[in-house]
């Protein structure tokens, strides 16, 4: 990377506090292949309200973004916690995906690990922030296993 390059994140991240968060771009490498997928999901019926299932993707990222421009801390801490819940809300669409063929089991597999990695980012800001792990969080974050095939 160029130094002018560097230079501009560095400014870049001075102006908009998120970009200096390791949790945001974690937000970002889940929002892309979240949308890939929809992409492939059937117009009609559940998957019809596609953006509904790409909504939350975007969101996690998001809110960290929004939080990231807010004070005091407390503040940033509800968006982190926010975000939190967009996060588990795409873990739990990943299921019926699969279940109705839209999504592979790697897939799913590769989706939760990465809703895994946002969580246990955004759980350490969210602790960072306030000294307590979100409310609902895991304190392994989320445990991605294998579940039962139906």
């Amino acid at each position: 990377m160029s130094d002018k390059k560097r230079l501009a994140m560095t400014d870049d991240s001075k102006q908009f506090r998120f970009l200096a968060l390791v949790v945001w771009p974690e937000g970002r490498n889940l929002h892309q292949p979240v949308s890939r997928l929809v992409r492939r999901f059937p117009r009609e019926g559940w998957f019809g309200l596609t953006s509904q299932r790409r909504c939350p993707a975007r969101y996690a990222c998001v809110n960290i973004a929004e939080g990231g421009g807010r004070n005091p801390d407390r503040d940033s801490a509800q968006f982190a916690e926010i975000s939190h819940g967009s996060a588990m809300e795409v873990a739990s669409d990943v299921f019926p995906a699969m279940d109705k063929g839209c999504v592979t089991e790697a897939e799913q597999q590769k989706i939760l690990v990465q809703v895994a990695a946002f969580v246990s980012k955004g759980s350490g800001l969210y602790r960072r922030l306030t000294g307590v792990l979100p409310q609902g969080a895991l304190r392994s974050a989320l445990s991605v296993q294998p579940g039962p095939t139906p």
